[in-house]
């Protein structure tokens, strides 16, 4: 029997003793986009959840974890976070800053833990997926333990 892959971010589930569910799918590298993997495992999008880096003026770095389909507020996230003004991460600083690339950006398993923002919206689901640490690879995971694991704050973070 052929040993199962594990990311960094399902060990650390395991470890913690957090059920979870890895599924795979196909990359497509013109394609990397959360709705497209929503599609590629064949999921609503509203529970396929993208993870963003981004850089406040006064808090530094934090994580951001919305549906697939919405958009990220910005001014929302300042006031969420206490910031004048929050930006992305580049994506050229995105592997240093996190241990993670574009398409495989993981809330769990950070190189530094982050102060992390999961939108409210996650709580309507009993499990959502998020990248498990690589391209091709999600984690199903409810809310509640992806929210207790990252020691999260949940917010309305969308427009």
């Amino acid at each position: 029997m052929a040993k199962e892959l594990k990311t960094n971010a399902a060990r650390l589930l395991s470890q913690a003793k957090i059920e979870y569910r890895l599924v795979s799918y196909p990359v497509d590298e013109a394609h990397l986009d959360a709705v497209h993997v929503a599609e590629s495992i064949g999921e609503d999008p509203d529970r396929v959840f993208k993870t963003l880096v981004l850089r406040g003026s006064r808090c530094g770095m934090i994580v951001c974890v919305i549906p697939a389909p919405c958009e990220l507020d910005l001014k929302k996230v300042a006031r969420v976070v206490g910031d004048k003004k929050v930006e992305m991460l580049a994506v050229r600083d995105l592997l240093g800053a996190t241990g993670y690339i574009r398409g495989g950006c993981s809330p769990i398993g950070m190189k530094k833990a982050l102060p992390t923002y999961i939108d409210s919206t996650a709580s309507l689901h009993s499990t959502i997926y998020v990248s498990a640490g690589v391209r091709g690879m999600q984690l199903e995971v409810a809310p509640a333990d992806l929210i207790a694991f990252t020691r999260a704050t949940t917010a309305d973070l969308t427009i």
